[in-house]
Parts: structure tokens; sequence; C-alpha cells
């Protein structure tokens, strides 16, 4: 615990610019997770189980479906959207083609965010926004608490209305692949 607090507290951030893509080289390795959108930093504490476990159940039903030429990827993978811009959602979905082993320095087809009351505004307003502008074709909102699924697809550039399912409905969708599942499927 000593090398963790010794870590976090010799990590020095660049106090007269935005932050960029190098400067999280040296982010402490605390369980938190540091994401920039448009050079500003931005730290999330440790997710829940309730939360880690719908990310978990959803990625399982997202590999089963998954086509070949694309890969799912759980948190934490940092997805490059520019310079300035680096983040992590909790599942993506990319192109093969595209991955590294470090990160997807391009739009994912696939991004979804589970809920936590500490990210709440951040994934349904900030990251939905960042995405949606930086051409991710869909953004998934799951809702462990409600339960809930929100999916948006990007059309002519901007987010339509979104489909949002709750509780036993059913979640079916044909992109980016086919998926059936209900909400309440991914929390027990």
């Amino acid at each position: 615990m000593a090398s963790m607090t010794a870590e976090a507290e010799a990590w020095r951030l660049p106090l007269s610019r935005p932050l960029t893509r190098a400067d999280l080289a040296d982010a402490p390795d605390d369980g938190h997770r540091y994401e920039l959108i448009d050079g500003t930093l931005i730290v999330s504490p440790a997710p829940r189980m309730r939360h880690q476990r719908a990310a978990f159940l959803l990625g399982i039903e997202l590999e089963q479906a998954c086509p070949a030429g694309l890969r799912v990827i759980p948190a934490p993978f940092d997805v490059v959207l520019a310079i300035d811009t680096v983040m992590q959602p909790d599942l993506l979905v990319g192109r093969i083609a595209d991955l590294t082993e470090a990160d997807l320095p391009a739009a994912p087809v696939l991004a979804v965010e589970v809920l936590s009351p500490s990210t709440r505004r951040f994934d349904l307003v900030l990251k939905r926004s960042r995405f949606e502008s930086a051409g991710v074709e869909h953004y998934w909102v799951v809702d462990p608490d409600e339960p809930s699924i929100t999916a948006w697809t990007l059309v002519d550039g901007t987010y339509g209305d979104p489909l949002r399912v709750t509780g036993d409905e059913e979640f079916a969708t044909e992109q980016p692949f086919p998926l059936r599942i209900a909400a309440s499927e991914l929390v027990d």
C-alpha cells in the first residue's frame, strides 16, 4: 500500500497546458481509471461489484455474438480518439485491423458504459457527446440499478433517438451484429 501512495504522490502533471496522451504514461496503477477528454483529466474510482458483474455478463454475450473481424475488449483499455482524448469504455468492440497491443487508435464500432453513481452524468452526457463527435457508430449505456439498456446509433454524424429497454424487455439489435438480451439478465 505504501508503494501505491508513493507512486501516486510522484505523478506530477503539467498545470499550464491541456493534457495529452503522453501525460498518461506515468499514471499510477492505483485502481482508479484515468481518462482524458479534450485535455481534461477525468479520474474515476474503482467500480462497484454490480457494475463489474453487468459489464462481465454483457461482455460474454457480446463475445459469443461477435463476428470475425471484430474483437470485444473489456476495460481498462485505451481508446485514443485524439492526442488529448483517451477514454476507457467498460466494453468496446473494435475492428481487429485497428487494434494494437496497447490501445485502439480509432473509433470503436461499439462503446459500452455501465453506469455507476460516480460516473452516471459523465457517461450519459460527456462521453456520449465525445463518442458521437468521434464517429463511434454505436454507444450503449447499461444501468444495472434499474436495470436498463439504452442504445444510440450514429446516423448522418449524430446519435438519433435511442432504443431503450428495461427489466425483462428484450433488447434486440442487428447492429453492429445480431444480439438479443434482456437488461434483467445482466444483474443477479
